[in-house]
């Protein structure tokens, strides 16, 4: 009987012990100073991996943004100055000015607005551009009126210069 009852304890008394030492053993891997995961492990390695890993990721969404940001103002860019005098856009009116003899031709649905000096409407056929100020057209040979909006129905109508002349233009247009 006296053998049966000291097994059980021989055996939670190793139980105990193998737990203590246990306890001992991870106590000993780290410290105040130095824990389990190391401080120098984390400021020479993982932090500057890190710290890599976020610079790179800037840097690559930095340049596809100036990519883009560079596209949106050459588009804005061609927008506003558009085809260096011999042409315009449809967005913006542009200030042309025209020596005697010259033409601005003009493309469907661009406006002419004359604002000094004395020009005649150009044209195949009649009508040759619509007096949106009036609410009339103008005939070929006709004079345009200063400070009065014409409107180009057709492609290829457009004004001639009697004298110098100074223009607001907005849409497609050549000079000849």
């Amino acid at each position: 009987m006296k053998a049966t009852k000291w097994m059980p304890r021989l055996l939670a008394g190793g139980l105990v012990t193998l737990s203590l030492m246990g306890v001992a053993l991870a106590a000993a891997q780290g410290s105040q100073s130095d824990p389990l995961v190391t401080l120098s492990y984390l400021n020479e390695k993982a932090t500057p991996s890190i710290l890599s890993q976020v610079d790179s990721k800037l840097t690559q969404r930095e340049s596809a943004l100036k990519t883009q940001l560079q596209q949106v103002a050459d588009g804005y860019a061609q927008e506003v100055q558009g085809s260096g005098g011999s042409g315009g856009n449809a967005s913006v009116y542009q200030v042309v000015t025209l020596k005697q003899g010259q033409q601005l031709v003009a493309g469907t649905s661009c406006e002419i607005l004359l604002r000094s000096g004395t020009a005649v409407c150009v044209s195949d056929s009649s009508p040759g551009l619509v007096d949106m100020t009036a609410g009339s057209t103008l005939a070929p040979g006709g004079a345009l009126i200063a400070n009065h909006l014409y409107l180009a129905t057709i492609e290829g109508r457009g004004v001639k210069a009697s004298g110098a002349v100074t223009l607001m233009v907005r849409g497609n247009y050549s000079i000849r």
